[in-house]
């Protein structure tokens, strides 16, 4: 269960970051784009990385997931981009606002 544990680290830095942006003006609406971005990114994570896996692109060893999949695709895979959705808006939230400064 080797990628299980690589996605630890970006998870955890995903939900600090998310949380200490929880304090900044906009919030709620954050959330919500960071939610609507995160579905779109699954949908998309889910068909192309199906298609690429059937296509013989690439593989992963059995012994290194934790065996969920969604498709031939594993879950781990979703973890990066799903992160991205929420720790990406989070981290320009933290940033000192350019227009200000």
């Amino acid at each position: 269960m080797t990628y299980p544990l690589i996605v630890l680290p970006f998870l955890a830095v995903t939900v600090v970051v998310t949380a200490l942006s929880a304090r900044r003006p906009g919030f709620g609406r954050r959330m919500r784009a960071s939610a609507v971005a995160a579905a779109a990114l699954f949908v998309l994570t889910a068909v192309f990385d199906n298609v690429m896996i059937a296509a013989g692109l690439f593989t992963y060893p059995a012994e290194h997931l934790s065996g969920i999949r969604i498709g031939l695709a594993p879950i781990e895979d979703f973890s990066y981009p799903l992160c991205a959705a929420f720790g990406v808006p989070a981290v320009a939230a933290l940033l000192p606002d350019r227009r200000t400064a």
